[in-house]
């Protein structure tokens, strides 16, 4: 269960209203998640936007994985 909070931020005359409804955790991805997820892309033609939709990551994500991989030796 959460509380919803609503708040107003006053710029002058523009007034910005936001509601938070929860609060959001990072998620930790392990290198062998990470790894499967970067390996997909290609397969049965999976774009990288594809692949970042479908695990609910983005493309960035996902390059900077193939990044970080490559430069652990593990890609």
């Amino acid at each position: 269960m959460h509380n919803d909070v609503v708040t107003d931020v006053s710029y002058g005359e523009f007034v910005m209203r936001g509601e938070i409804l929860g609060v959001e955790r990072r998620r930790r991805w392990s290198d062998e998640e990470k790894l499967a997820i970067v390996t997909s892309v290609g397969i049965d033609v999976a774009t990288v936007t594809r692949v970042a939709q479908h695990h609910d990551v983005t493309r960035q994500q996902i390059y900077g994985w193939r990044y970080e991989l490559k430069r652990k030796g593990l890609w």
